[in-house]
């Protein structure tokens, strides 16, 4: 007779669950409220931001890629949508010419700081409120547990 699988526990289920509410319901909120209060998506707003600290707001694909933690075709359609939209716009790489770096435009720049203020608003509100400090460094240290497993992991997986 086989074992039986290794489920989660009743517990892990829940937490699990409520976490995947969370991790998928998230994101659909804080695109509602772009759309509604300006021409950005999300995924726009997260590209513009990456550029928006970085010096000169401009950064080779494969890095901000990465730091994103997107897939390289991902970001190069969302990049296209972006240019023809005039917020950003994309250059060869003058120190080796094989890569592609991109720049956020003067329209982009005036988009992220214009986009900013409801969504920080927002994330304020629903992350935010109600927790004390306590709870901010509890979930601070949850969280980059969490970050740092997922890193072994990534390194364990090999990519």
């Amino acid at each position: 007779m086989s074992e039986d699988p290794p489920w989660l526990d009743d517990h892990q289920q829940r937490v699990w669950r409520l976490w995947l509410d969370v991790t998928n319901g998230l994101p659909m909120l804080l695109n509602r409220q772009l759309s509604r209060d300006t021409d950005l998506s999300l995924q726009d707003f997260e590209v513009l931001v990456s550029l928006s600290e970085t010096e000169g707001h401009s950064m080779r694909v494969v890095a901000m890629a990465d730091s994103m933690h997107w897939e390289r075709s991902r970001l190069s359609h969302q990049l296209t949508r972006m240019e023809k939209r005039g917020l950003v716009f994309r250059e060869s790489c003058c120190t080796d010419g094989r890569g592609q770096e991109v720049h956020l435009s003067d329209k982009g720049w005036d988009a992220v700081v214009a986009a900013a203020p409801g969504h920080a608003d927002l994330v304020r509100r629903v992350i935010f409120g109600g927790l004390n400090m306590d709870h901010l460094d509890e979930l601070e240290k949850i969280l980059n547990h969490i970050r740092d497993t997922m890193a072994e992991e990534r390194d364990a997986l090999g990519s």
